[in-house]
């Protein structure tokens, strides 16, 4: 089976005030070494014994498109000579302010077929709360630049619960998206993350409270299915056949391979993990140990994030037995509440499910055990 390729780039102009991904700010130099040392790693792992044949090849960070299209070019060529490429879906993330000045018809020609631009919101207000520096407009002219230039999928990132966002700014940014035509969707609900700028203030945040983010998810999910988007995952939303093949590789507990400082890897039935430390990665990367991957557990814990849910098909083909009855036992007790659906076919959360899904998967996978 082929597997999925992440690659980390740890580079942004300027950290957003929520975001806790690892990132540095750019310089010439260090996204050259940077670039050099990706190169070499691509061609070590790829380079053991039979070529590993490789159908999804993400960028994420940081913010990818600082690379510039010269450094991405060059990624995508080597990771294509290290492995066997079978028709790979290859997504950069684009910051819009960036996209002003890309090449994307460059993009296009070394093989980059799927876009993610990180639009948040189309409202300027709560883009600046955000600490965004670009406009809704910016979005629309990079979603433009990549038409022209013949990509024909595209997603948008937009963020839920953002202080100040009203059910009407929400719905006026779920309409700015649906009516950009784009492919797919990604709506996240905001959270404060530790260490974050947002962490250290969030006194003065006015954050909605647990009903007003439920309010709004609901709103967003009813929103974007009547716009045509359907969804698969907690998070994401589609036209039909266009989900991310590449983070579908990481609910259906399929093995992906990162490189860079902080990307995860589930390879050879492990897990692990490089440092959050790009020096360290410059002068020679490390791979620490992070468990095994691929059991029964985690399997029904990633499942259980797609609307699809625990298919009994799927289980039985995957471990020789049935899903377990002390799961379905469990999973029916939420059912009268809507919160979870059980039939022959298998089980799932609903969209009220979803909210709740952290608690309700410990407890479907352990009882009163967790």
């Amino acid at each position: 089976m082929a597997i999925g390729l992440y690659i980390h780039v740890p580079f942004c102009d300027a950290k957003c005030p929520y975001c806790d991904f690892y990132s540095l700010p750019a310089d010439f130099a260090r996204m050259d070494a940077y670039v050099e040392r990706v190169c070499g790693e691509l061609a070590r792992w790829g380079g053991r014994g039979q070529a590993l044949s490789v159908d999804t090849l993400y960028f994420g960070g940081g913010t990818p498109s600082l690379l510039g299209e010269r450094r991405l070019a060059r990624l995508v060529e080597a990771a294509g000579r290290s492995f066997s490429f079978c028709s790979p879906e290859i997504t950069v993330e684009i910051n819009p302010t960036r996209g002003k000045g890309l090449d994307f018809s460059q993009l296009r020609r070394c093989g980059i077929n799927r876009l993610s631009i990180g639009l948040q919101s189309s409202d300027p207000k709560e883009l600046n709360r955000l600490g965004r520096r670009h406009s809704a407009q910016d979005a629309a002219k990079a979603v433009e630049k990549a038409r022209q230039a013949g990509f024909d999928n595209l997603s948008l990132d937009l963020m839920l619960a953002v202080p100040g966002q009203t059910a009407q700014s929400l719905e006026e940014s779920v309409h700015f998206c649906s009516g950009l035509g784009v492919e797919h969707i990604s709506a996240y609900l905001l959270k404060v993350e530790p260490g974050t700028p947002y962490a250290a203030r969030r006194e003065t945040l006015s954050l909605m409270d647990e009903d007003e983010e439920a309010d709004q998810y609901l709103l967003a999910c009813s929103l974007l299915e009547k716009e045509g988007y359907r969804q698969y995952e907690i998070s994401n939303f589609s036209r039909p056949g266009r989900e991310s093949r590449h983070n579908l590789k990481y609910w259906n507990g399929e093995e992906y391979l990162g490189i860079g400082p902080s990307a995860h890897s589930f390879f050879g039935g492990k897990r692990f993990y490089c440092p959050r430390d790009l020096s360290g990665f410059l002068s020679g990367p490390r791979y620490l140990a992070d468990g095994e991957g691929g059991k029964e557990e985690e399997y029904v814990m990633l499942r259980l994030r797609l609307t699809e849910g625990l298919r009994e098909n799927l289980y039985q083909k995957r471990f020789g037995h049935p899903i377990p009855q002390s799961y379905r036992i469990r999973a029916a007790k939420y059912q009268s509440a809507g919160l979870t659906q059980c039939d022959s076919r298998g089980l799932r959360l609903t969209r009220k499910g979803f909210l709740l899904s952290n608690p309700l998967i410990g407890e479907i996978l352990l009882g009163g055990n967790q």
